[in-house]
């Protein structure tokens, strides 16, 4: 599940009354006994939290893989099964970077660092460290400009360093060198995030050891060598891919992620600081949905359901903000335009023994599906009545977003948020596996009562706000599109009647700035957000294909 997002539910409550629980029958006892091994196998610590591209996001590939294959589905991925696709991660600090000063070679990051918006650049100079010389690397001491703006909450220092490298760039430098010789803290370190266009010249950051051990001489000159490169920083993923093929005109798409947040690398983790890194094994998140995917495979594959095609799909990345299904979505194997609709179970492994609760999301895509959920003959008389929460959002917090946006009428499981989510504590022996039973059973009935029914219609449904674990006061009314590259925040999905679309805003469009701050990543976009108040009325620039556009967005 994303934390980016704001799950904002419509609820209504339909409950089934219901005697007590039932007998289990020994097929379902055999279907809790599945969901036990492979829940068991995905959480497991050897496969490290399935971080998407990470050895454990392979282990947990292959034994989808192998069960598909038992099951007996046709491998529909590029590779076999396997449908890789790539992860921007942002910019690292190339292995081959180096920077000499008088003859020390230092540490990187520790002791200086490149900004990720320098270009490349390899050099061997004598500059003064107090001259600012044209044809030379300058060295500026940011102790006056910290301690000008130390009461200044709007100053963005970020920015004032790429507008006055743009000013020494004009003026002859060959590269800028900062040091901070005040006691106020700058707080700046090599942000892998930054997407900002690259500056003319490169920064460099040196450290207060770096600054203090060869800059004290301001008379002196300091042997220059280096070789500063930033390049980008990419991992592949990989969905896994089956075809049940009935040779039918329309295909039903089931999916569930299985990646998970690994130690918390991503900065994905409901834990903040840890004394050592933590496993994540995300026996709810998602082993349970994978779990639930594969058994629904299996009956799917026995039965006499035959009026449709369907394509199951267990994808990576969606914790890193759905690079696979989107990747899938782009480069599905079936042709879209036949795919009749998609099921997505995330997080089905908590159904509350209590409450027996379980959200069905989009809803509201489909009018076909308020009439399932009218239909007295799905009632589930398992092991206890089923309690619905409707949401009828097609966008949300999971791969069906990728559907919704492909004009495919979709249906989201989920049994709720819980004190273990995104946390090292979301483990195999705290799922509800009856439960999940029951839930598979419902969504088998689901895809019962659709074999007999004609394609279902599409029906746009608002959008759902996308959120961080930040608070703001005011919103801008956009879904981010976590998986683009470049420079800016793309928006994926414009609200209406927010004030994105009533500034001019539309879906494709690029956000460069917000008011006085740059959005060069969606970091500085959320920054920037921050920092807007009810009321406000700033101007927004934003790239609309090849041309420069700009709005008011009244907040």
């Amino acid at each position: 599940m994303k934390h980016r997002f704001l799950f904002a539910l419509l609820i209504v409550f339909m409950a089934f009354s219901c005697s007590g629980p039932a007998k289990i029958s020994k097929s379902d006892n055999r279907v809790v006994d599945q969901l036990k091994a492979h829940i068991g196998y995905l959480s497991d610590d050897k496969l490290e939290g399935r971080r998407t591209g990470m050895p454990g996001e392979k282990l947990a590939m292959d034994y989808i893989s192998d069960q598909f294959k038992q099951i007996g589905l046709a491998p529909a991925g590029t590779d076999g099964y396997i449908q890789p696709f790539e992860v921007n991660d942002g910019k690292q600090i190339d292995k081959e970077s180096y920077l000499i000063l008088d003859g020390d070679t230092l540490k990187a990051p520790a002791q200086y660092f490149p900004f990720a918006f320098s270009p490349v650049l390899k050099l061997d100079a004598t500059p003064s460290v107090s001259v600012q010389e044209a044809g030379m690397p300058w060295f500026i001491d940011l102790k006056e400009t910290m301690e000008e703006n130390k009461t200044n909450p709007h100053f963005d220092l970020v920015d004032y360093i790429r507008k006055n490298t743009a000013k020494a760039n004009e003026r002859g430098a060959t590269a800028v060198f900062l040091f901070n010789s005040s006691a106020i803290a700058d707080n700046l370190e090599f942000d892998k995030k930054d997407r900002a266009e690259k500056t003319s010249i490169p920064v460099i950051y040196l450290s207060k050891e770096t600054s203090a051990k060869h800059l004290v001489d301001q008379t002196a000159t300091v042997r220059v060598v280096m070789n500063i490169n930033v390049s980008e920083k990419k991992r592949t993923g990989h969905n896994v891919v089956g075809f049940l093929d009935n040779h039918a005109a329309t295909t039903v798409i089931l999916g569930a992620h299985f990646d998970h947040l690994g130690y918390g690398e991503d900065g994905n983790s409901m834990i903040r600081h840890f004394d050592s890194p933590q496993i994540h094994n995300g026996a709810d998140d998602n082993a349970s949905g994978t779990a639930a995917l594969i058994e629904i495979s299996k009956k799917l594959k026995d039965s006499k359901l035959t009026a449709n095609n369907y394509l199951f799909v267990a994808f990576s990345g969606e914790e890193l903000g759905l690079f696979g299904s989107k990747y899938f979505a782009d480069h599905s194997p079936v042709d879209l335009k036949t795919a009749s609709y998609m099921i997505n179970m995330d997080m089905v492994g908590r159904l509350n023994d209590s409450t027996h609760v379980i959200t069905v999301g989009g809803y509201g895509t489909s009018p076909t599906w308020g009439k399932i959920y009218e239909n007295a003959a799905l009632d589930i008389k398992g092991f206890a009545p089923l309690r619905f929460k409707y949401d009828s959002a097609g966008s949300g917090p999971s791969d069906h977003t990728s559907f919704y946006k492909k004009d495919i009428p979709v249906l989201f499981f989920f049994t709720g948020l819980h004190s273990d989510y995104h946390k090292p504590s979301d483990d195999a022996d705290k799922i509800n596996y009856t439960g999940e039973q029951v839930i598979i059973n419902h969504i088998y009935k689901i895809i019962d009562w659709m074999n007999s029914q004609p394609r279902p219609a599409f029906t746009k449904t608002r959008e759902v706000q996308s959120s961080t674990n930040a608070r703001f006061s005011v919103s801008m009314g956009i879904m981010p599109d976590y998986t683009f590259a470049g420079t800016g925040v793309k928006a994926d999905g414009v609200t209406d009647g927010k004030p994105a679309q009533k500034a001019g805003l539309q879906a494709g469009d690029i956000i460069l700035q917000l008011g006085d701050y740059p959005t060069n990543s969606l970091e500085g976009y959320m920054q920037a957000l921050g920092k807007m108040k009810k009321g406000d009325r700033v101007k927004v620039v934003y790239m609309r294909g090849k041309d420069k556009k700009e709005g008011v967005v009244e907040f």
